[in-house]
């Protein structure tokens, strides 16, 4: 069996550092198949070329793994300088002075993998999910037999088949000391049809969710290591068949004492509902409300309308639930008529953070791409490696991103552009704030001061 050498390239802390787990999903099954595995991550050895180097001379590993799970930061405004994908190029530079060969994955390769492939110079390379493909890779080199350069983009495995992570005990305190946030992932795939998104494309549009126990038993495992805070990654947590209810309903009876983020799509929800996601340790909510008006909500394929986002998020207040809305303007549909509706409609939004994004980063396969083709604002086969962004034609965006800087420069809680928010997370993370921090922003209407704990609010206390 071989020395399999896993490696996390992601360095970037905003809006705090994240656990690398994809690289520990992958490393469950090559243990499993008999590989010793290490694990190394760029941002927990200090984010040194030379300690990589080091590291990889005293293990001499036969095979290397990179992990590229972002190529950008996907803000208009800085990701021009802000190109994850260099650093991992100079890391894949290291890598082939061992001599070995070298398999790159993960999100952001997966996106743009052969240009990646190629820029990077790594040897082969994983689309999709990988836990099957890297072992099968491993397994055809270790055997002298012909592999692909690239293992395409197949159907996803099962629910019931994902595995947990092969969690590293130092990484974990590393990422408890740093943050305090661990993520999981309850489920693969994406039911909804948004314009821009790229995770149908990456997880496949059917829903694959993980068994109930086995995600409770992983939460389990984790405050065991001390973990208070645990953020879903998923997709969209508050899925159409209600199976993040029957985890909160799990950790309940568990007695699981966490309190969690997850990422919702705004629209119908009952009291009752939240009453029981409080009660099992929602802390906050990440909001993908994502267009600001009906004109361009529309645009965007949403299913949901704003008035149904303004109701969502005043139930959230009723139980006193902080919630952050992420927004973009420029996309499908936007004029200035609808820019100036939207800001309008992002302020009436009631005790919540917004954080604004000037723009949509282009990837191919999604509707928007065929959509900029057909307008003239690309061409086909462009590279997408350099970000490109886009913005409504006709829409003079510098006027738009200076209507947008106007229209929220006296809200401390609207967070544009989208690096002064993260300028305002990073003072409060000097004062030793630990877990999701935007919500230390938002003060309820009832309190005159800091936001302490509360009790769920029951339906016959507010009726609708």
């Amino acid at each position: 069996m071989a020395t399999v050498f896993l490696i996390s390239t992601n360095t970037n802390v905003e809006p705090y550092p994240v656990y690398p787990i994809g690289m520990s999903v992958i490393a469950g099954p090559l243990h499993a198949a008999g590989h010793k595995v290490i694990q190394y991550d760029m941002l927990a050895a200090g984010n040194s070329l030379e300690h990589l180097r080091k590291t990889l001379a005293e293990t001499t590993p036969q095979y290397a793994g990179i992990s590229i799970r972002n190529v950008d930061n996907v803000d208009s405004f800085t990701s021009h300088t802000n190109k994850y994908i260099y650093k991992a190029k100079l890391i894949v530079d290291v890598l082939k002075e061992s001599g070995i060969p070298i398999i790159a994955g993960g999100a952001g390769f997966s996106l743009l993998p052969e240009e990646i492939l190629e820029y990077t110079g790594a040897d082969y390379g994983i689309v999709g999910e990988g836990e099957r493909k890297m072992v099968d890779l491993i397994n055809r080199l270790e055997h002298g037999e012909t592999a692909p350069r690239i293992y395409g983009k197949e159907e996803g495995i099962s629910g019931a088949d994902i595995p947990m992570p092969r969690w590293d005990h130092e990484l974990l305190s590393y990422y408890l000391a740093q943050s305090g946030v661990l993520n999981v992932q309850t489920k693969r795939g994406c039911e909804h049809r948004c314009a821009y998104c790229t995770y149908p494309y990456l997880e496949g549009r059917k829903m694959r969710v993980r068994p109930v126990d086995e995600v409770a038993d992983e939460l389990e495992m984790l405050c065991k290591y001390g973990a208070d805070n645990i953020f879903f990654t998923d997709s969209v947590l508050n899925d159409r068949g209600g199976h993040y209810l029957l985890l909160a309903e799990e950790i309940i009876r568990r007695k699981i004492k966490i309190s969690w983020c997850g990422f919702f799509q705004p629209g119908p929800v009952e009291n009752d509902q939240l009453v029981l996601l409080k009660r099992s340790g929602l802390h906050a909510m990440e909001v993908g409300t994502d267009a600001t008006s009906d004109t361009t909500l529309q645009a965007l394929h949403k299913s949901f309308s704003f008035d149904e986002v303004m109701d969502f998020n005043e139930k959230c207040i009723r139980q006193r639930i902080p919630c952050a809305h992420f927004v973009i303007f420029g996309g499908p549909g936007e004029t200035m008529d609808t820019v100036r509706e939207g800001i309008v409609n992002m302020n009436l939004l009631r005790n919540c953070v917004v954080f604004p994004f000037s723009g949509i980063r282009l990837h191919e396969g999604t509707p928007l791409f065929t959509r900029a083709v057909k307008e003239g604002l690309i061409r086909p086969g462009q590279s997408l490696l350099e970000p490109f962004y886009y913005f409504s034609p006709g829409l003079d965006k510098d006027e738009m991103n200076a209507a947008l800087i106007e229209g929220f420069k006296r809200r401390r809680d609207r967070l544009f552009p989208p690096d002064e928010g993260q300028q305002r997370i990073n003072i409060m993370k000097k004062f030793g704030f630990r877990g999701i921090l935007w919500d230390q922003l938002i003060k309820f209407d009832d309190q005159p001061g800091k936001k302490t704990p509360s009790q769920p609010v029951t339906d016959s206390a507010h009726a609708d």
